[in-house]
């Protein structure tokens, strides 16, 4: 994974992070903590209970529950496949815009497959696109038998943070 997320020696001196549990919790590893340490992983995607299993540029990985996450129906939201499709794709964008720059959606888009009414599902995102100002993410839900509950593309506009 290209590092983009090394800490100067001024963040050596940088106060605690608020957020060290949340991120934990949520499988973020240590060598990003202090990139996300003024937000987190944000409220909704540690709300959804999204957890990271693989983070980089090129490929990232997370697990979310349906309990908790589910419609009137009692399956999954389609909302949900949405936000976590979301989360993935702009986190693995953020990763490949580094420090002082940052990534906005632009667009997402999904198609839903098959209903899941419980257990976990595996997101998975994969680089389409890594330019200098865009990114575009395909990301994949599947059950824990592997399969595909619906795909989603998201792209991301990368800017200087001023």
């Amino acid at each position: 994974m290209n590092d983009n997320f090394t800490p100067d020696a001024s963040a050596a001196q940088a106060s605690p992070n608020p957020f060290t549990d949340e991120l934990l919790a949520a499988g973020v590893p240590k060598e990003m903590h202090d990139w996300l340490a003024g937000h987190g992983i944000g409220r909704l995607a540690a709300k959804m209970g999204i957890v990271f299993q693989e983070m980089s540029s090129e490929k990232i990985v997370a697990t979310m529950p349906v309990e908790g996450n589910e419609q009137v129906a009692g399956i999954l939201h389609g909302g949900a496949h949405l936000v976590l499709a979301e989360t993935l794709g702009s986190f693995a964008a953020g990763i490949h815009a580094g420090r002082n720059r940052q990534a906005l959606g632009i667009e997402i888009g999904a198609t839903h497959h098959r209903a899941i009414s419980s257990g976990l599902i595996t997101g998975t995102a994969v680089a389409v696109h890594l330019g200098r100002t865009m990114t575009t993410h395909e990301v994949v839900m599947t059950d824990a038998a592997g399969n595909r509950l619906s795909t989603a593309r998201i792209t991301n506009l990368i800017r200087d943070i001023t």
